[in-house]
C-alpha cells in the first residue's frame, strides 16, 4: 500500500537524517523532493501546495534548525503535516444513535460498495458485537442483490429481501421496519451505482437519504483512481450531507492520492479504508498510522491488534506450556505459526506495516510471500507424524519422499529445514519475552524518532 510514495519520501527523508545540520538551502531541495513525490502520487495540485507550505513554515523555524537532530525533527514535522492533512484522528462510526442506526452507502459502478457493506457488516459484527441488517436497494442490477444475500449468508448478518419491481424508497422503508421489529442494531442500506454522476442517480439517492434519515452517510470510492476519488467526493457531499468517506481497493493502490486528497477537498473524515478481497479486509482508518506507514516508519500498532485478533490464544498457551516443560519447538508448532500468519493477511500485509523494512532490497522482499508460506506448509504436510516431531531424523531418502509428495525438490526441503532451525532459535527468545504480541511490543524502543505508541 503506497509503495511509490513510501519509496520516494522515505529515501528523502533518510538522506535529511544522516544530517549534522540543516538549513533553508537543504530544506527547500528536500521540500522539492517532497513535493515531486506528492504529485506523482497523485495527490491534488492544492493539497500539495497547502502541506509543502505548512511543512516549509515549520522547518525553517528553531522547531528545525535549532534541533540537536534537525533530519529527524523534519522528519518528524513531515509526519505531524501528513496526519493532520489526513483528519489527525480516527473517526469512528455514531453508534450511540437510537437503534435501528441506519448507514447509507453511497457510490459509483465498481468501487466496491456492495462489498464493502458486508465487510463493514462483518466488523460491526465482531468488533462491536452488534446485530446487522444489509438490504441492497440496487433495482437495476439483479446480481448486486443476490450478491449481497451470499455475502450475507457468509458474514451471518440479516438479509433483507428485495426485488427489481420495487422502488428504492419503498424497500429502504420497509427495511428501516423489519429492522425495527427484530430489535436490530444497525441496517446497512446499498445503493445504486452509476458509471458517472448524473443528475437521475443524485436525485434518487436524495430521496432515499430523506426517506430514511440515515445516522450515516457513507461514500465508498476507489483509492485508485487518485485525485479523481477526492473530486468525486466532492462532487457527492454537495448533494448529500456525507459523514465519511470508505476508500476501497488500497492495497492495490501505490500512490496514495486519494487518501492524502479526500479529507482536505472534502472535509469529510475518512473512516475506513479496504485493504483486501476478504470481508475481514477492512480497517478503521487512522491517520497518524498511515502517515507512519507512507514515511516507512511501518504501523506496528495494527500490527499487535491483527495478532490480538488472529492468534489462537489456546493455541498459543499450549505452545508456552509446551516450552515451558523443555519439549520444544517443532515442525507441527511450524506449521501452525504459518497458518496464523496467513489468518493475520499473509506477508504482504505483515511486511506493509513492519518499519524499516523499505530499505530491504525489492529482490529479497520479493522471496518473502505467500506463496512460499503455502510450499512450506505443502512439504511439512506432506512429512510423517513422527518426522514432523523429531526433524532430525530427515535425511537423503525422506527428503527424496517429502519432496516428491508435496510436488517440490530436494532443495527446497533442505531449505525449509535451514528456516525451521532459525525458527526454533526465535522462538526460544519469544518464549522468554511472552509470545509474539509482546515481541511487537518490544518494537517499541527500536522504532524511528519520533514514532511514539
Amino acid at each position: 500500500m503506497f509503495e511509490s510514495l513510501t519509496e520516494r519520501l522515505s529515501k528523502t527523508l533518510r538522506d535529511l537524517r544522516g544530517l549534522g545540520r540543516l538549513n533553508e538551502k537543504n530544506v527547500k531541495d528536500a521540500l522539492r523532493e517532497v513535493r515531486l513525490a506528492l504529485l506523482e502520487a497523485d495527490v491534488a495540485l492544492p493539497v500539495v501546495k497547502d502541506f509543502v507550505e505548512q511543512v516549509r513554515q515549520r522547518a525553517i523555524g528553531q522547531e528545525v534548525i535549532g534541533s540537536l537532530t534537525p533530519g529527524q525533527a523534519l522528519i518528524r514535522v513531515v509526519r505531524d503535516e501528513l496526519t493532520l492533512l489526513m483528519g489527525e484522528q480516527c473517526d469512528d462510526l455514531n453508534l450511540q444513535a437510537k437503534p435501528p442506526i441506519v448507514v447509507l452507502m453511497a457510490g459509483l459502478q465498481g468501487s466496491g460498495k456492495t462489498t464493502t457493506v458486508a465487510k463493514l457488516a462483518r466488523w460491526l459484527r465482531e468488533r462491536k458485537q452488534k446485530s446487522v441488517m444489509v438490504v441492497s436497494c440496487d433495482v437495476y442490477r439483479p446480481a448486486a442483490i443476490k450478491q449481497l444475500e451470499t455475502l450475507a449468508g457468509e458474514i451471518e448478518v440479516h438479509f433483507f429481501p428485495s426485488d427489481t419491481s420495487q422502488s428504492p424508497v419503498d424497500i429502504a422503508t420497509a427495511a428501516v421496519a423489519q429492522a425495527r421489529i427484530q430489535f436490530i442494531d444497525v441496517l446497512l442500506i446499498d445503493t445504486a451505482g452509476r458509471l458517472h454522476i448524473d443528475a437521475e442517480m443524485m436525485e434518487e439517492i436524495k430521496n432515499l437519504h430523506a426517506a430514511v434519515q440515515p445516522t450515516e452517510t457513507l461514500f465508498v470510492v476507489d483509492s485508485m483512481t487518485g485525485q479523481d476519488a477526492a473530486n468525486t467526493a466532492k462532487a457527492f457531499n454537495e448533494a448529500l450531507p456525507l459523514t465519511g468517506v470508505i476508500l476501497t481497493k488500497a492495497d492495490g493502490d501505490a500512490r496514495g492520492g486519494a487518501a492524502l486528497s479526500v479529507r482536505h477537498i472534502t472535509g469529510k473524515p475518512i473512516k475506513f479504508i479496504g485493504v483486501g478481497e476478504k470481508t475481514t479486509a477492512l480497517e478503521p482508518f487512522y491517520p497518524d498510522r498511515i502517515a507512519s506507514r507512507i514515511i516507512g516508519h511501518g504501523d506496528v500498532l495494527t500490527l499487535i491488534e491483527e495478532a490480538e485478533r488472529s492468534i489462537d490464544k489456546e493455541q498459543a498457551d499450549k505452545l508456552v506450556i509446551k516450552l515451558k516443560k523443555g519439549q520444544g519447538f517443532d515442525l507441527e508448532d511450524f506449521r501452525t505459526q504459518l497458518v496464523q500468519m496467513r489468518n493475520m493477511g499473509g506477508m504482504a500485509n505483515l511486511m506493509d506495516k513492519m518499519p524499516g523494512l523499505e530499505q530491504i532490497p525489492e529482490k529479497a522482499k520479493a522471496q518473502v510471500n505467500d506463496k512460499e508460506l503455502r510450499r512450506l506448509e505443502a512439504i511439512i504436510n506432506s512429512m510423517t507424524v513422527s518426522e514432523r516431531r523429531a526433524p532430525q531424523v530427515i535425511k537423503g531418502s525422506r527428503k527424496r519422499r517429502i519432496a516428491n509428495g508435496s510436488g517440490t525438490q530436494i532443495q527446497d526441503v533442505n531449505r525449509l529445514l535451514k528456516q525451521f532451525n532459525q525458527m526454533q532459535k526465535l522462538v526460544k527468545q519469544m518464549s522468554r519475552k511472552g509470545g509474539v504480541t509482546n515481541m511487537l511490543r518490544g518494537l517499541r524502543g527500536k522504532l524511528p524518532p519520533g514514532m511514539s505508541f
